[in-house]
């Protein structure tokens, strides 16, 4: 008595000895990825190109910056306009002035649009859709256009060169788009986190401070980095609102190094490297918290 058994194994066998085909996907991974290669190296040459050049710039010697043709990579190198930042005191004490103005301006920036954009993702009440529109029109107002006005109101108070008018307009024109990103990262919290911290008996504030707050830290740091670089860059406000005492770096690298006669481009370059360092520090130190605070609101839990 024979019996037969069929085999899967072989089955299998015989599937795998099959060619399989490839898809029309496998055929342009290749062509895709070289893409991507070229447009990265491509854009990434345009964004690095003017540091380079800055850093080149900085390293010539006086008599060979305007050298023609220009030479992308110097000859002589001198490290004498980084090093006579060292003695230029003045520096300092724009340093000093704008990461006061910056700090205060990135904290003030990210508790009020916190508050706000809370109320705009959480509570539902009549206009709250316009009041939203209307925060966030605000900033097609060219800003140079405000600054007459803002002049005169802190003129009237007494305010002019101060930190005060330094921070209350840096805020003004940080508070829609922070709000707008703590908006969309505040909606992709789950509502019953709330309701189970009221059903406990926890106050508004409470929810806020111990629920809400823990769970966006990457969303209030991104507010308060864009917000920190607001304030670092100003330049027409920081040269118009302040005076020569709590003029920020952007004002006070112009006025140092720009001259009606002739302009020190080598020891500009330097100072304005050397003054870059704490913003890339700062990126590099919370780009994780950067990149989750501003694509989480790009997709809704």
């Amino acid at each position: 008595m024979t019996t037969t058994l069929d085999t899967p194994v072989l089955a299998g066998e015989e599937r795998e000895a099959r060619p399989r085909r490839r898809s029309p996907l496998d055929r342009e991974r290749p062509a895709v990825r070289v893409a991507a290669w070229v447009t990265i190296i491509v854009f990434g040459g345009f964004a690095l190109l003017p540091v380079y050049w800055m850093l080149a710039t900085a390293l010539t010697p006086d008599g060979k910056v305007f050298a023609y043709p220009p030479a992308l990579f110097p000859a002589d190198v001198t490290f004498e306009h980084f090093a006579s930042l060292a003695g230029n005191s003045q520096l300092f004490d724009y340093l000093v002035n704008s990461a006061i103005v910056s700090g205060v301006t990135a904290v003030l920036s990210v508790i009020v649009s916190a508050y706000m954009a809370y109320s705009f993702s959480k509570y539902r009440y009549r206009g709250r859709r316009s009041l939203m529109y209307l925060v966030l029109s605000s900033q097609m107002f060219p800003q140079a256009l405000l600054l007459v006005t803002l002049y005169a109101v802190f003129d009237a108070y007494d305010l002019l060169n101060t930190y005060t008018a330094l921070v209350l307009s840096f805020t003004t024109f940080t508070l829609p788009l922070c709000v707008w990103m703590l908006k969309g990262f505040f909606d992709t919290i789950p509502d019953s986190l709330i309701e189970a911290a009221r059903i406990d008996g926890a106050s508004q504030l409470r929810i806020i401070h111990s629920v809400i707050v823990p769970l966006s830290v990457p969303g209030l740091v991104a507010a308060g980095l864009f917000a920190f670089v607001r304030g670092w860059n100003d330049f027409i406000f920081a040269l118009t609102l302040a005076g020569p005492d709590k003029q920020t770096l952007p004002p006070g690298l112009a006025n140092t190094y720009l001259g009606e006669a002739q302009t020190a481009w080598p020891e500009l370059m330097a100072a304005s490297l050397v003054v870059s360092l704490p913003v890339v520090i700062a990126f590099i130190a919370l780009q994780r918290f950067l990149v989750g605070g501003i694509t989480a609101g790009a997709v809704k839990g």
